[in-house]
């Protein structure tokens, strides 16, 4: 299981624009084959913040909606309402009982 989280800052008069990118995509997204969860969360500080969190099967599946149809329509909508550059990152869970005990 891969954890993909994308923090984008946007034009605050924007933000509508971008609500509604995402509300009109969700659904679509969470049907990608590989798409395991999405959510959208909002910074507590700085309300034009926001980070999508999603899940997916495998760096393939990720990989595999990037290039998808539906990526390339929802992706450059929404850079065009940034304020600055988006950071993306993408990570596994580790079960820290299951690591050595010097990286623990």
């Amino acid at each position: 299981m891969l954890t993909r989280i994308v923090r984008m800052t946007f034009i605050p008069e924007r933000v509508p624009e971008f609500l509604q990118i995402f509300r009109d995509s969700e659904q679509q997204i969470r049907h990608m084959p590989g798409c395991r969860f999405l959510e959208l969360w909002q910074d507590a500080d700085e309300p034009n913040v926001f980070c999508t969190h999603s899940r997916w099967d495998s760096a393939d599946a990720l990989n595999a909606y990037r290039r998808s149809e539906l990526f390339g329509q929802v992706w450059p909508a929404t850079k065009t309402l940034f304020a600055a550059a988006p950071v993306a990152f993408s990570v596994h869970q580790v079960d820290a009982a299951s690591l050595p005990a010097d990286l623990a």
